[in-house]
């Protein structure tokens, strides 16, 4: 994965530099490039009145625990005003093996419609856009998903079928310059990111960001979303995030997966469930829990570059204390460089 480790060299250029010094302190401003550099780090993270992010580690020993409780306690970390809204929640819906933990479990999605609901919103709506099984219907009813669907009297949207509108992006890392988005995400007050906690063969890792794939159509980019793959999937990562401005993460870390991932790994009991309403913290958060280092993934480091909060000072992290579930994911060979 040489690539990887390359891109990873331009961390901060001296465009990116000057980008971030225009919104710090003068003092930090006028830090030089090659100092910045040396010392790997943005303008934005050495300014010492920078915000911290809010991070929340829970544990959860199984999905027979009251996930309702958890998700409630976890929630009362931030200010929602969600009195009449319309929330969207986007599990990580990609395929079904029964021996194999790849999809957000479905309890864990029950609950979160529970929450939201009690919290004033007006309407709740799952919704994703599978990237490799094509029969989302089959899909829904081998996961769980259906079920869920139905007993909270709410909905499913396929993404890949619904209506589209054109958006530019908002950063240019791939040269698509638009994304096609479906109309349930763009109508929506909140969209939140529910994926498993799991590595990745291309991405390293595949948590709140990445699972943002899902919200683009299938019908217009391919399967397995080719489009955004030909263009680089760290960074299609990084326009996506930045483009759909998901507002909130919850992350399903109570089983998770290591080793192939994000398909053909092996079921890692993690016992966690991460959540913020900042994603790359609560990323570089889970990628932490994992025993790898947030700023070997390049994706975050594009995050990272934009003045997202990845490095530990910069993440205020309540709840459960992270050593105390940090855990060794195996990872396959290319990425074995992520190794905290």
């Amino acid at each position: 994965m040489a690539l990887q480790k390359e891109q990873l060299k331009f961390l901060l250029t001296r465009r990116d530099f000057m980008k971030a010094a225009a919104i710090t302190a003068s003092g930090v401003a006028g830090l030089g490039t090659a100092a910045c550099s040396k010392l790997g780090q943005t303008a934005r993270e050495l300014n010492p009145l920078a915000t911290a992010a809010r991070v929340t580690i829970l544990h959860a020993s199984s999905y027979e625990k009251n996930l309702n409780d958890l998700l409630r306690q976890g929630l009362k970390n931030y200010n929602f005003n969600l009195n009449g809204k319309r929330v969207v929640l986007k599990p990580n819906l990609v395929e079904y093996h029964s021996a194999r933990t790849i999809n957000t479990n479905p309890m864990m999605v029950a609950a979160a419609i529970d929450v939201f609901r009690s919290l004033g919103a007006k309407e709740v709506l799952v919704a994703d856009g599978p990237g490799h099984q094509r029969d989302t219907e089959m899909l829904l009813e081998l996961s769980g998903l259906d079920e869920v669907v139905k007993q909270e009297k709410t909905k499913f949207v396929d993404l890949n079928l619904d209506n589209i509108h054109r958006v530019p992006t908002a950063t240019q890392y791939t040269t698509l310059q638009e994304l096609w988005l479906p109309e349930t995400i763009l109508n929506a007050d909140l969209v939140v990111s529910m994926p498993k906690m799991k590595t990745h063969h291309w991405a390293g890792v595949t948590l709140s960001l990445k699972n943002l794939f899902g919200v683009i159509p299938s019908l217009h980019y391919g399967w397995p979303k080719n489009v955004l793959h030909w263009h680089g999937i760290n960074e299609s990562i990084a326009d996506i995030a930045t483009t759909v401005k998901p507002g909130f993460t919850i992350i399903d870390g109570i089983e998770g997966m290591e080793g192939n991932g994000p398909l053909h790994g092996e079921t890692v009991h993690s016992q966690v469930v991460v959540m913020s309403d900042n994603l790359p913290a609560a990323d570089a958060t889970a990628t932490r829990l994992m025993g790898l280092d947030p700023t070997r993934i390049v994706h975050l480091n594009y995050m990272r570059q934009l003045g997202e909060p990845i490095i530990e000072r910069r993440i205020a992290q309540v709840g459960e204390r992270l050593s105390e579930y940090r855990r060794e994911f195996r990872v396959i060979d290319e990425f074995k460089h992520l190794k905290a």
